[in-house]
């Protein structure tokens, strides 16, 4: 066990550690870095404007402390097109480098729900620029997600619904096997980037679907058999 942080090392008092809650216990799960897949289902790609048959999924990074888990969602600064995203979470238990298919699924520790929000018009600009994504990705509180659950409990879901509602209107429905990428390819694969280490969290990418939403809205989703969220903008 780590012996407490000696604060008086520093010259300011370093943030705390952000976390995710562990389903029905008064765990925590604290978070490392924040992977997230993009065009990892067909028809969204489409809906991007983009052929999936002709280009892989890629990857980029939210910030750990973008995540929030108080069931609400502050519409942010700088943009008048804020998307949801709806996505299964894994958490990551063991880490590796290069690790093999075969194996890539003994480093999962549990899954969850999330909401990649994206600040969309930020994000077309940086498109069109050639710029990086993190103005319209990585900003503050654009991470909403569930509680984790254990791998233990509730298995390796590789079936299920994955769906989000907008004011009680179905705006997302797809299903985990439409992923292109699965699971253990998706940690091969970064595992070969990147070093894994316990405490990441892949975001395994979003169905069709996905659109604008404003104050007041009500977005409910969840990816069967792992969980729900249920989040207010305000």
């Amino acid at each position: 066990m780590n012996a407490p942080l000696d604060t008086t090392a520093y010259v300011i008092t370093p943030p705390g550690i952000p976390t995710l809650p562990v389903a029905g216990s008064d765990k925590l799960f604290p978070i490392h870095r924040i992977y997230c897949v993009g065009r990892n289902y067909a028809e969204h790609a489409i809906e991007m404007g983009h052929d999936p048959n002709k280009e892989p999924p890629f990857f980029f990074q939210k910030n750990p402390d973008n995540v929030i888990t108080g069931g609400t969602f502050p519409y942010p600064d700088k943009s008048k097109d804020v998307h949801y995203e709806l996505e299964m979470l894994v958490a990551i238990g063991k880490g590796g480098v290069n690790i093999p298919v075969e194996s890539a699924m003994d480093h999962v520790w549990g899954y969850g729900v999330g909401l990649d929000m994206t600040r969309r018009d930020l994000q077309g600009e940086a498109k069109k620029l050639g710029r990086p994504w993190e103005v319209g990705k990585a900003f503050e509180a654009s991470a909403p997600c569930s509680a984790l659950v254990p791998a233990s409990q509730i298995g390796h879901p590789t079936d299920g619904k994955v769906w989000l509602k907008v004011n009680g209107e179905l705006r997302q429905s797809g299903d985990l096997n439409q992923m292109i990428w699965k699971v253990p390819e998706m940690i091969s694969y970064l595992s070969g980037l990147f070093t894994l280490v316990a405490g990441d969290i892949i975001m395994s990418g979003t169905p069709a679907g996905v659109g604008a939403i404003v104050r007041g809205d009500r977005m409910e989703g969840g990816v069967d058999g792992v969980g729900t969220l249920d989040v207010t903008v305000v």
